[in-house]
């Protein structure tokens, strides 16, 4: 059994993301070999690509407000309360559309953060 607190976990920036933070609360540091949970957090504006990925993804609004767009490039709105499940090969993206981080937390398999 592990408890993580995700103000020790480390927060990962790239520049090809501007404005896009991850932390891996759990995952194969922790013992998890199967499932990761990562915690994405996105400024006001920032936005994670428009993608797809052969593999599943659970989703759960933490805070703030923002979109979702989905296979065909419709937004929705989304926020806390809000969970989303993502199938394989769908495309997808996030987008905050509000004045503070937009967090979410996203559950793949271990394939899904290589």
């Amino acid at each position: 059994m592990e408890i993580i607190e995700i103000d020790n976990c480390t927060e990962i920036r790239t520049e090809e993301l501007p404005g896009v933070t991850k932390q891996i609360p759990i995952g194969r540091n922790t013992g998890s070999d199967e499932i990761i949970m990562r915690l994405f957090t996105l400024d006001p504006g920032a936005a994670t690509p428009y993608h797809t990925h052969d593999f599943p993804h659970l989703v759960k609004i933490e805070s703030g407000k923002g979109v979702l767009i989905d296979n065909e490039a419709k937004e929705h709105p989304i926020s806390v309360g809000s969970y989303i499940y993502i199938a394989d090969n769908e495309r997808h993206g996030f987008k905050n559309t509000g004045n503070e981080p937009f967090k979410f937390l996203c559950i793949v398999p271990s394939r899904g953060e290589a």
